[in-house]
């Protein structure tokens, strides 16, 4: 727990973030959370007036201001049409830190993230274990989707529709890799995130045959840890710079041209928050800016760096109609949008815009466990923006926002299927390999 002091000092930050704040309601018309509940207190103008003076609050109702500061989604629709400017996914961040401070962390949230994500071995040991006995306890839901449901109600998945934890994990199928450029002259740091290794390894695996095909040399070290935005979100800031510090030794003194994730929520905490929000050595600081600055989500690298105009499109063209959604972290935070539609026309796919493809589709992390009713009503929304389309597969870049329209679509049984975009784009691949031989392409991986 923090001390009071310190307490202080965040508290007189936090005041000083909060000034910018006009009360005009911008933020009201565009939140997806309060679109559902249409409580003041979960739109961040509400929010940020009881930020206004938080100690105070603190005193006459702290367990009140935790609820209200936690039931947000972090998507930064808000800040990204904010007028002002206000800077409104720090604030709520830097007041969980605080919050986190007050009361420490809860012994359910101390056991995930100091004794699991921190510790990689022991974490890929007790998934391991978990996917050789979740037969026991669940059921296949759809098989095109590859979702299962509890057999059983049970607490936290309750009736939800989730993937398995993958049989043979990325770090299995894959391995450890320190591969030289090839004729792309460059080379990467590949960090694909829990969700990729642990439940879609199948998505690990495109990238690897992506950057083999384009020549792009390869450095994924072993028993790389969290990227720590489930901790951060908590406020666990001791255990946010605890994880940077461990991925700092596999990847600050290594040779690579970029560090590529093909996870959008990993990208955004690498490139923006390890610099921004870590709280160790002065020493680091350095190590983490130029990191930073060499972080690409995998579409952005594949479009921007690998593919030029002549190389479209980089496959036969097939009859299958695909849709996008915009993760929050890339369109919100990175403002990417164009690379992962670009690589989709790549594959030889027929892109069919939804309505409303940028809107949160109400996963948010820690939050779809926490206010999974909630969630639900929002992640409804945008499986019937998908289903509208008439598209036969939705594609997006991020591996929750995967796992959430997974549990949607699921439950409507419609026949859709759910990809990440560099699956498609590494499909189109294959097509043209075996359309186009004489190509002299590298071998395919």
């Amino acid at each position: 727990m923090a001390d009071i002091k310190k307490l202080a000092e965040m508290l007189k930050k936090l005041d000083d973030k909060l000034v910018s704040c006009m009360r005009c309601g911008m933020c009201q018309a565009v939140c997806p959370l309060f679109k559902e509940t249409g409580r003041e207190t979960d739109v961040t103008r509400g929010k940020l007036a009881l930020l206004n003076g938080l100690a105070e609050q603190m005193l006459k109702d702290a367990k009140g201001v935790n609820e209200i500061v936690n039931r947000c989604l972090l998507c930064g629709t808000c800040q990204v049409n904010c007028p002002s400017g206000v800077q409104i996914v720090d604030i709520f961040l830097e007041a969980r830190a605080i919050l986190t401070g007050y009361f420490g962390l809860s012994p359910v949230k101390k056991a995930i993230f100091r004794g699991m994500l921190a510790n990689p071995r022991f974490f890929n040991l007790l998934t391991t274990m978990g996917s050789t006995f979740q037969g026991v306890f669940t059921k296949k839901a759809d098989e095109l989707l590859g979702s299962s449901c509890a057999r059983f109600n049970a607490p936290v998945v309750a009736d939800r529709h989730f993937n398995s934890l993958a049989t043979r994990p990325l770090r299995k199928t894959v391995g450890a890799l320190d591969t030289p450029a090839g004729e792309s002259g460059l080379r990467v740091a590949f960090f694909p995130g829990c969700v990729v290794d642990k439940m879609y390894p199948q998505v690990g695996e495109a990238a690897i045959a992506i950057f083999k095909h384009h020549g792009v040399g390869v450095y994924l070290p072993e028993n790389q840890a969290c990227c720590g935005i489930p901790v951060l979100t908590s406020g666990d800031r001791p255990t946010f710079d605890q994880l940077i510090e461990m991925n700092l030794a596999l990847f600050a003194d290594r040779e690579f041209d970029y560090l590529v994730t093909p996870c959008a929520s990993c990208t955004a905490t690498i490139k923006e928050l390890w610099p921004h929000y870590y709280g160790g050595e002065r020493a680091n600081l350095e190590k983490l800016a130029l990191l930073g600055k060499k972080t690409l989500d995998i579409t952005e690298f594949i479009a921007d760096h690998l593919l030029s105009a002549e190389d479209q499109p980089a496959a036969q063209p097939t009859t299958e109609t695909v849709t996008y959604h915009d993760p929050c972290h890339l369109k919100n935070s990175l403002g990417i949008t164009r690379q992962p539609r670009q690589l989709i026309a790549a594959a030889g796919r027929t892109l069919v815009e939804m309505n409303e493809a940028g809107k949160c589709c109400g996963c948010g992390g820690s939050f779809n466990v926490a206010h999974y009713e909630i969630s639900k009503k929002i992640g409804t929304a945008k499986a019937d923006n998908i289903i509208a389309s008439g598209a036969a597969t939705v594609a997006t870049s991020c591996p929750a926002c995967m796992m959430q329209m997974t549990d949607m679509l699921s439950r409507r049984n419609k026949g859709l299927r759910v990809r990440h975009v560099i699956e498609l784009y590494a499909e189109g691949l294959h097509r043209e390999l075996v359309v186009k031989p004489q190509g002299g392409l590298p071998e395919r991986a």
